[in-house]
């Protein structure tokens, strides 16, 4: 991203690869519609290394083709990249969309090869498995998509009770599986004991402590651009805990893959589009704007 709007695809230098350090042919990046959006169009809040030019990206899975002395064991090894700083003239934000990148062999994890594309998604589920275990099991979640899917699909991976889903978007109401989507308004209940906020919608915050019971809990598992602001009184009345789901620790990525290989998640019917990487300036756009576009992935391995 040359500057809000700008996107191009062109070569960076990589920087020297430490001893410890892996080189990694990305096959495949997804493009986050919460963080990417933001830089995309200029209005991710003051963020550690902001600026511009940056390679985004933080949903990448590809194979290790060099490493250090001290990491060649690893060579041969599918892994995902959690993103890169690695870029000779350009930030590292999160730097995981490119073709090739290098990180520190422990930030490189090994996933299984069988999963292809289907690993870009690790990310989002691993921020899904974070946000259950910040607070207590959602009984609602808030925003159908690619993450309310996720912690819906996580939430009943562990043995939990079916959550509620919350959609107002008649594209996106469909595909629960195993739980029910619904239109807010069909949804009388208040009493609630733990709200997720999936949507990323700041506004949304007085709406869910009204839905809460006493002692309640909410739990803001998306990523909001503006300054998030309540009602007092209804939250004093009802005892409300607000609690912010930052991003996934390694035993987060840990326990979902674990969910995958053993079949109790399911990766399934989440990546709805898939692009060239040199085609990404088209694929952006359709990434943030088209509600039918669950998750869109770019495709690097015809690059050189």
């Amino acid at each position: 991203m040359e500057g809000p709007g700008s996107l191009a695809l062109r070569p960076l230098a990589l920087l020297p690869m430490a001893d410890d350090a892996v080189t990694v042919a990305v096959d495949w990046s997804g493009i986050s519609t919460g963080t990417e959006r933001l830089l995309y169009t200029g209005r991710m809040p003051n963020f550690p290394g902001m600026g511009y030019p940056l390679v985004p990206g933080y949903e990448s899975v590809g194979t290790v083709i060099d490493a250090g002395p001290s990491a060649r064991g690893r060579l041969g090894e599918t892994v995902f990249v959690p993103g890169a700083n690695c870029y000779d003239g350009a930030r590292g934000l999160f730097g995981g969309a490119s073709r090739k990148v290098i990180l520190p062999s422990a930030r490189a994890h090994k996933v299984d090869a069988a999963l292809g594309a289907k690993a870009v998604l690790l990310a989002l589920a691993a921020t899904a498995q974070h946000a259950l275990v910040v607070g207590r099991v959602p009984e609602l979640i808030v925003g159908h998509g690619v993450l309310g899917r996720l912690l819906a699909r996580v939430i009943v991976a562990h043995g939990h009770r079916a959550p509620v889903v919350w959609e107002t978007n008649a594209t996106r109401a469909t595909g629960g599986e195993g739980y029910a989507v619904v239109h807010p308004d069909a949804d009388d209940r208040r009493d609630y004991a733990c709200i997720c906020d999936m949507s990323g919608d700041a506004n949304l915050i007085d709406t869910l402590i009204g839905r809460i019971a006493k002692g309640g809990e909410i739990v803001l598992g998306g990523f909001y651009e503006g300054d998030v602001r309540f009602a007092f009184a209804p939250a004093f009345m009802r005892e409300a805990s607000l609690k912010i789901a930052a991003e996934w620790q390694p035993a987060d990525l840990a326990a979902v893959n674990a969910l995958v290989a053993c079949g109790l998640l399911s990766l399934d019917g989440l990546i709805t589009h898939t692009s060239e990487a040199a085609d990404a300036a088209d694929a952006y756009p359709t990434a943030f704007g088209d509600a039918a576009c669950l998750k869109m992935i770019l495709d690097w391995r015809a690059c050189a």
